[in-house]
């Protein structure tokens, strides 16, 4: 009865950790931050990477953190895990303010051409090195570029000492076996990845769709994201600097 139970609390365990880790994507910070890196494409296909690169990062730190938990019974103080979330509100401002500095940054030209009909019509080009407007691009049109997306596999590893991944570290203390913690710990990751994965299709869709059509819309929704996101950090970092009393 004794083993029996203890299955299904090993089984539980490991459920556990994929819907944490499905939920654990969807927290505000970790969406607004990769809103950031989606705003730069405008290709859905290439958003979904964005995201698994963004999990694989997160994936990442906490296998290495809870492989030191497994084997040293560590503890993660309180006011390290202040401090990293910290890092996660300066690291939101400095995406935004990057969003909105290469949006001005920007070299959009108004261009008249004349038509058969002695009409003009006018259209806007940039001229700008963005992920979607390349040498690369232009001669492959993204064939055979890595699917690994380096910004926001890096944010990743930032987001995975952060947030209710810290509790994830809490509940991986807990667990007695060492093989369940770390398969807990990749199931977790699993859910991470997939969900992000998703997540970040629909947040590109607004992008896809007004990049050609609603150019203006556009670069409104760019520059939306951007300040957003520098304002979601400033409270971030006011809120665990001064209310939860880092400083």
């Amino acid at each position: 009865m004794e083993e029996r139970l203890a299955e299904l609390g090993f089984f539980a365990a490991l459920v556990l950790g994929l819907i944490l880790g499905s939920k654990h994507s969807l927290d505000p910070d970790h969406v607004v931050a990769v809103s950031t890196i989606v705003s730069e494409y405008k290709n859905p296909l290439r958003s979904f990477w964005v995201g698994i690169s963004w999990g694989l990062g997160h994936t990442t730190t906490l296998l290495i953190i809870g492989i030191a938990i497994i084997a040293l019974r560590l503890t993660i103080p309180e006011r390290m895990a202040l401090l990293f979330e910290f890092g996660v509100g300066v690291m939101l401002v400095a995406l935004g303010a990057q969003v909105i500095y290469s949006f001005r940054k920007k070299k959009v030209h108004q261009h008249a051409h004349g038509h058969e009909e002695d009409e003009a019509h006018q259209h806007f080009h940039s001229h700008s090195a963005t992920p979607e407007h390349t040498p690369a691009h232009h001669q492959t049109h993204g064939i055979g570029k890595p699917f690994l997306r380096k910004k926001s596999y890096l944010i990743g590893t930032v987001h995975g000492v952060a947030g209710s991944a810290a509790l994830t570290l809490l509940v991986l203390a807990s667990i007695e076996s060492p093989i369940a913690g770390l398969v807990y710990i990749l199931l977790f990751g699993l859910g991470s990845v997939i969900s992000m994965g998703v997540m970040t299709v629909i947040i590109g869709l607004p992008f896809v769709v007004s990049a050609g059509r609603l150019p203006n819309m556009n670069r409104t929704i760019q520059i939306a994201v951007g300040t957003f996101s520098i304002m979601f950090g400033g409270f971030l970092m006011y809120q665990i600097g001064f209310v939860d009393g880092l400083f």
